[in-house]
């Protein structure tokens, strides 16, 4: 089996990108997989650590301000269409597989020229226009949301929901051993705020502004501030000397933070409320505005609707976030309604239901 798979740009379109390729090579251990990337990307650094193949496009995004930077976009999309076209043709796989992102575009609309089957893995609740675009070609896409057939052809959807990093899903049993590596008391409430490797500003403020908060109410922290954020941080508890507020640039035992957290604050990243879906914990979400056609807000509503989150909006969370935050701590029903219904909406098996459809395709 010989299989392509592209797109990239950021962890929430790689990490399910990678799961997809070790559940093709995990049932056919001779499968031949090659990542086509954006060139200067995180992909082209990632994709390469988990032991796959990957070539690079010039293409990159078009700004939304004007910038000089526009004039050169025509051009690189051209080249990304010649250059995905010879790497296509010269790898000759049995299917395509766009997960988003800018490479995900000229390799998917070459690869429907050349009558290779594609497949589309959208993750948010809400389409961007560049896979509204594909999935008119496209033979088959891959939702983790309901009433997709709003935006696709009704026949070609499969509920498949996002693969996720399973190493970061193993939660059971580890509780203490996840107080022990924190250094934190399993009797205290322990929250878990989270932004995203870069860090989430606007999360990132309200909980500095909402230090003492923690420290007056006894109630411990994991903050995962990303490295812009991260010597802001640091400073900003130094001068409150507290052992409850653990202070990290970034998490990589991911499942062990998961494990200690009794809530989590997160942004609404498709990824991130894929995993938040199978961790079960009540889950405040602060969807990112800075994303195309606001996913994370729509995203974020799609469990709200359903009483599985609670959403702060970024534009009132320095107001209203800490005070969000002590009525759910509060609140234990709330918490267990959360809890109750976030889990039912977690799908485990995403990428194996993917291997199922690439296996439909090539096979029939």
């Amino acid at each position: 089996m010989k299989v392509i798979i592209s797109g990239g740009g950021s962890g929430g379109h790689i990490f399910p990108a990678i799961a997809i390729a070790n559940a093709i090579r995990a049932k056919y251990a001779d499968s031949d997989i090659l990542f086509i990337g954006a060139n200067k990307r995180m992909e082209m650094e990632k994709v390469p650590l988990a032991g796959y193949k990957i070539e690079g496009l010039p293409i990159s995004g078009l700004q939304r301000r004007l910038t000089w930077k526009n004039i050169l976009f025509p051009f690189k999309v051209v080249l990304s269409l010649i250059k995905a076209k010879r790497i296509i043709k010269k790898f000759n796989p049995d299917i395509a597989i766009g997960v988003g992102g800018y490479a995900s575009a000229p390799t998917l609309k070459q690869a429907s020229k050349l009558n290779i089957p594609t497949i589309i893995q959208e993750q948010n609740s809400y389409p961007g226009i560049t896979n509204k675009i594909l999935s008119k070609k496209a033979n088959k896409i891959c939702v983790a949301y309901d009433n997709m057939e709003r935006w696709f052809e009704k026949d070609k959807i499969c509920f498949t929901g996002n693969p996720v990093r399973q190493n970061v899903i193993d939660i059971k049993g580890k509780e203490t051993k996840a107080y022990n590596f924190f250094k934190l008391e399993e009797n205290k409430t322990t929250i878990l705020a989270i932004g995203g490797s870069l860090g989430a500003l606007t999360i990132n403020q309200s909980i500095d502004e909402g230090l003492k908060y923690f420290v007056d109410n006894n109630i411990q922290l994991i903050w995962q501030t990303g490295k812009n954020y991260y010597n802001k941080a640091k400073e900003s508890i130094s001068n409150i000397n507290s052992d409850n507020i653990k202070v990290f640039e970034f998490i990589y035992d991911m499942d062990l933070a998961y494990s200690a957290a009794d809530i989590i604050i997160s942004r609404a990243g498709a990824m991130a409320i894929s995993e938040l879906s199978l961790i079960g914990k009540p889950t405040i979400l602060i969807p990112s505005p800075n994303v195309a056609e606001d996913h994370q807000t729509k995203n974020a509503t799609a469990l709200v609707n359903k009483d599985a989150a609670i959403m702060v909006k970024d534009v009132d969370a320095r107001e209203n976030l800490i005070t969000t935050l002590n009525d759910l701590i509060n609140d234990k029903n709330k918490q267990k309604t959360l809890s109750d219904n976030i889990v039912k909406l977690g799908i485990k098996d995403a990428d194996s239901r993917i291997v199922e459809i690439v296996e439909e395709l090539i096979l029939k």
